[in-house]
């Protein structure tokens, strides 16, 4: 039974969110209305926390994507969904009109709306969204686990943009949440993969997680990489760090003819070192989000255990508790991913 009122956090600027009593949405034509389970604190998230999109946002904003919900209600014209069915939704609203959709690349629409960010989002108890935006889950898998689904999916499709193929060394500059994402990823397709990272806490994760680990604040990265392949480099670089020494590094650990994938968002425009890229022939790939298919293979991971939730996911807070959650993640050494537990249920 859907209730009449819910409980939902609002953004008000200044690093403050308030829980408040709202009017459940109802679902227009063409939604589906969900009951969200869990919800993940993603970077962008923490950039609205610290104030950097307010002039995207505003300040009467819902944030929150990284999530998983189960279905409570359709709205008109919509069918095939079961109610109590467990779900995740791609966040994205593409125009349909621009060149960027006529050429099949929707995802990448020249007019994108990302939902949770230039509309409301997952940090409500229910949330109504278009139909086509759902990928259903697998009966089995954990509503909490699935709320990693939405950055899975963007490594996978950073992978795949590599084309990346098994034997192939990768290097992953940057072990953050996405960075070790994509290197769990990019392990699963066959690669070699080291991770470079400044910070210990994520480089003792990683190393838990099985990766070779350099960090270049004590070790030469380039002489690391080099032992490693015999003197080639990686076929496969993914620059996670959004910094300029990350961008440094991306281009002298790189293979003759190798692939870099451009998966950090840089605050501003960094200087690369464009000899190299004429010197090794080198590629440069930009990444931005994720396409249907990068989707169904995240929740395959998932499923299956190639993706570790349980050591990525390293604190549930509730929604009734979301301001210091954000204080803590913004302060923490420690965390990797953050979740909301919005509703109940596993």
């Amino acid at each position: 039974m859907t209730p009449d009122k819910i409980t939902a956090a609002y953004y008000r600027g200044d690093k403050t969110f308030t829980v408040e009593t709202t009017e459940v949405p109802q679902p227009k034509p063409g939604e589906v209305l969900l009951k969200i389970a869990y919800c993940g604190i993603c970077g962008t998230d923490m950039h609205v926390y610290h104030g950097n999109m307010d002039a995207r946002v505003g300040l009467n904003r819902i944030v929150g994507h990284e999530m998983s919900a189960t279905v409570a209600e359709l709205g008109e014209g919509v069918s095939g969904f079961d109610m109590g069915q467990k779900v995740v939704v791609r966040p994205l609203a593409a125009c349909g009109n621009c060149p960027a959709c006529a050429e099949g690349y929707s995802h990448i629409c020249h007019n994108l709306q990302f939902l949770g960010l230039d509309t409301d989002g997952a940090m409500q108890e229910y949330w109504s969204v278009p139909a086509e935006t759902l990928h259903v889950l697998p009966e089995d898998i954990r509503l909490d686990h699935a709320a990693l689904i939405e950055p899975v999916a963007v490594a996978c499709h950073d992978v795949r943009l590599s084309q990346l193929t098994p034997g192939e060394n990768a290097v992953v500059i940057g072990g953050g949440p996405i960075g070790v994402l994509v290197a769990m990823v990019a392990r699963e397709a066959g690669g070699n993969v080291t991770i470079s990272e400044v910070n210990e806490n994520r480089l003792r994760i990683a190393g838990q997680l099985g990766f070779d680990t350099v960090n270049p604040l004590k070790s030469d990265l380039v002489a690391a990489i080099n032992e490693k392949t015999g003197g080639k480099g990686a076929e496969v670089v993914f620059e996670v760090s959004g910094s300029q020494p990350g961008v440094d590094a991306m281009t002298t650990v790189a293979a003759t003819r190798g692939r870099i994938v451009m998966v950090a968002i840089h605050a501003a425009p960094p200087k690369v070192d464009m000899f190299q890229f004429f010197w090794r022939e080198l590629k440069l790939i930009g990444a931005r989000v994720y396409e249907p298919e990068d989707y169904e293979k995240a929740i395959d991971l998932i499923r299956n255990g190639a993706v570790d939730a349980e050591t990525i996911i390293t604190d549930v807070s509730t929604l009734t508790d979301i301001q210091s959650a954000f204080e803590a993640l913004d302060s923490s050494p420690v965390a990797m991913k953050s979740l909301i537990k919005v509703g109940g249920g596993q």
